[in-house]
């Protein structure tokens, strides 16, 4: 099995978003932790934002942050909402298969995407957060004072 692109970073985002929770992040900081495309990353955040992963707050002073606690959100709720989890093409809406109506495989298919899930369901974002992984993406803030007059 293979996860798309946009799942892998959709997953990425919320990891470094557990690992920043102490402020708002914006997608440019996410894109130069991973070096990855921005403007691929803003569909990505987009879904999430959708999906209530992530919370967009607007204007001066905004940014990104997850929607709810990390431990919160389970590995395979995003997965279920990110990915298709279309394997054939008699699982889709366009099905043209010549055997649709008389195959087992859609069926075998659906029970190992059930059990993947529910594997991933026992996982939360909090898990995935691990001492070099904050090593690596924690981002410390800078709380820039303006003078008094």
């Amino acid at each position: 099995m293979y996860l798309t692109q946009h799942t892998d970073y959709g997953l990425r985002v919320l990891i470094y978003m557990a690992i920043n929770d102490d402020a708002l992040v914006n997608i440019s900081e996410i894109a130069d932790a991973y070096k990855i495309s921005k403007s691929h990353l803003m569909k990505v955040v987009t879904a999430l934002v959708k999906g209530g992963f992530v919370e967009s707050i607007r204007g001066k002073g905004g940014g990104l942050r997850l929607g709810k606690p990390a431990r919160q959100i389970s590995v395979g709720a995003v997965v279920r909402y990110m990915e298709p989890m279309k394997l054939v093409e008699c699982m889709s809406e366009d099905d043209k298969c010549l055997i649709t109506q008389n195959c087992r495989l859609a069926g075998v298919l659906s029970g190992s995407i059930k059990a993947f899930l529910n594997y991933l369901d026992s996982f939360t974002l909090e898990d995935l957060v691990n001492k070099p992984t904050y090593d690596l993406l924690y981002t410390p803030k800078v709380v820039v004072e303006e003078e008094q007059v």
